[in-house]
């Protein structure tokens, strides 16, 4: 006597195969780059404060209905370190502050942007100078933190955080400003869920060069920060990790992995902000 053997029917997977993808790097200009991380990032309808608006190039291709928009910045009599709006209160930040140390000058004359490099400093400068604070590149810096700490205030649980920069050489040391950024807001209590590179799509120039040290930088990025809950810097854990050597062993002619290379493996993502926890989300 026999048994009929009933099957269930095998679940067919979803989803549809495309390559019409959000990806990491474009050979383009903000004004397209810049609605490929809002499709991907923040659902339409969002309360979206952008803090450092200027001439609003990044909003170019977005339609003026799918986002509640604050667009402000110096001219409009609000500071990025000090926004006017209460604790909680935002979907998402936009910051895009001057990230060359040759916008933050004691002096006007002394401003980078002139001559033919004019609309760089209308763009990204109030065209004043800084009287006070750090000089050079951590006057970059300065603003690009304090300014994060002000946005991780405003922003909902969950809220993004959307930032435009640029590395630099500055007295004729690389300057990741990036890597200084991810570390600083990884501290604060922000998680760094994506990052894109933006190429400009034609070469850079100078008018007077007597030699070549640093690649010419052609690049930047957009870096999209989640607010989490506030937790220890990873910069100060990698280094406690790193100042206590002796509780590192390295067993030579072993082919298990050592204590040596296990503990090397949680430190060297440490060093540039991101916990092993973070990157399974």
């Amino acid at each position: 006597m026999g048994f009929a053997v009933t099957r269930k029917k095998r679940k067919s997977p979803e989803g549809i195969a495309t390559t019409d993808l959000v990806v990491s790097a474009y050979v383009d200009g903000n004004a397209e780059v810049f609605p490929k991380i809002l499709r991907l990032h923040m659902p339409m309808g969002a309360v979206v404060a952008d803090v450092t608006y200027g001439k609003g190039v990044f909003w170019k291709f977005v339609p003026r209905t799918h986002y509640k928009v604050f667009g402000t910045d110096l001219k409009t009599g609000v500071d990025c370190c000090a926004l006017p709006y209460g604790d909680v209160s935002i979907d998402c930040v936009v910051l895009d502050p001057p990230y060359m140390e040759g916008l933050y000058r004691r002096s006007v004359s002394h401003l980078a942007g002139g001559g033919s490099h004019k609309a760089f400093r209308e763009h990204y400068s109030n065209g004043q100078e800084t009287s006070n604070g750090p000089k050079y590149h951590e006057a970059v810096l300065d603003i690009y933190f304090r300014a994060g700490k002000e946005a991780y205030r405003v922003l909902r649980p969950e809220g993004v955080c959307i930032v435009k920069c640029q590395d630099e050489v500055s007295a004729n040391t690389q300057r990741l400003t990036h890597v200084e950024i991810i570390n600083e807001y990884e501290g604060m209590g922000f998680y760094t869920k994506d990052l894109f590179v933006v190429v400009r799509p034609n070469r850079p120039g100078v008018s007077r060069i007597k030699g070549q040290v640093h690649a010419r930088k052609n690049h930047s990025y957009f870096l999209v920060f989640v607010k989490t809950k506030r937790r220890k810097s990873q910069t100060s854990l990698s280094h406690n990790l790193i100042q206590k050597p002796e509780r590192l062993s390295f067993k030579r002619g072993s082919n298990r992995p050592s204590d040596f290379h296990q503990r090397r493996q949680q430190i060297l993502p440490l060093r540039i902000g991101v916990s092993s926890e973070l990157g399974s989300r």
